[in-house]
């Protein structure tokens, strides 16, 4: 099985990169995948999932945790300020905390709502224009912005262009992530997350490896 393969690819490479076994994560991304997909990887025993966008994830995952116990929920795509509280009450994870009218959102919902997901700042190394993402040069002011707002961010994300070599991001991530006490890092996808594994990832994201490719229709 597909979800069996990544598992146990992303296990050899812990062994060959001397990481400690089982310190990589596997989230399955599973934006726009048909439901039946999305049972058949549950049925498996899978309980970490990704997801592009919070209306989706809305429509879907309320009813399946009701089924499957002990699901994990990252948010995996852009936060609009206005989903921030839907957001909230989904996801266990926010991946993609990338600017300071988000994190003081999601700092004044946290006090209302009296709980706040695990955060992860959204990191554009490539700089690109049309991406999602803090400057690598601002991260660490931003941080230190969350913080300042009373927010725990617990790690990084990065999504590199696909034109470049991945390992060059996945380094500069990991760089800025020790030099600012963090510990998580999520990077990597289907095509790229042994790399990943061996620059340091704690996450990875992996979707049409595991479900096939997406139908957009």
């Amino acid at each position: 099985m597909p979800l069996t393969d990544i598992i146990q690819r992303i296990q050899d490479e812990e062994t060959r990169v001397g990481r400690t076994p089982g310190s990589v994560k596997l989230v399955a991304v599973s934006k726009v995948q048909p439901l039946d997909r999305v049972i058949a990887v549950l049925e498996e025993g899978h309980r970490r999932f990704g997801e592009n966008k919070v209306q989706e994830a809305a429509s879907k995952w309320p009813d399946l945790r009701k089924k499957y116990e002990g699901v994990e929920l990252h948010l995996i795509g852009p936060l609009q300020t206005n989903k921030a509280r839907q957001a909230m009450e989904l996801f266990d994870v926010i991946e993609t905390v990338d600017r300071p009218k988000l994190a003081a959102t999601i700092a004044r919902l946290a006090k209302e709502m009296g709980h706040c997901p695990r955060l992860f700042v959204q990191v554009n190394t490539g700089e690109e224009d049309q991406k999602a993402g803090v400057l690598p040069a601002d991260v660490d002011s931003f941080l230190v912005e969350c913080r300042d707002l009373g927010l725990t961010i617990e790690g990084l994300m990065c999504i590199p262009p696909v034109d470049e070599e991945p390992s060059l991001h996945f380094a500069l991530l990991a760089k800025i992530a020790a030099r600012n006490g963090i510990s998580e890092l999520s990077m990597g996808m289907s095509s790229d997350f042994e790399r990943a594994v061996a620059q340091g990832a704690t996450f990875v994201r992996v979707g049409s490896a595991i479900f096939g490719e997406r139908d957009y229709v």
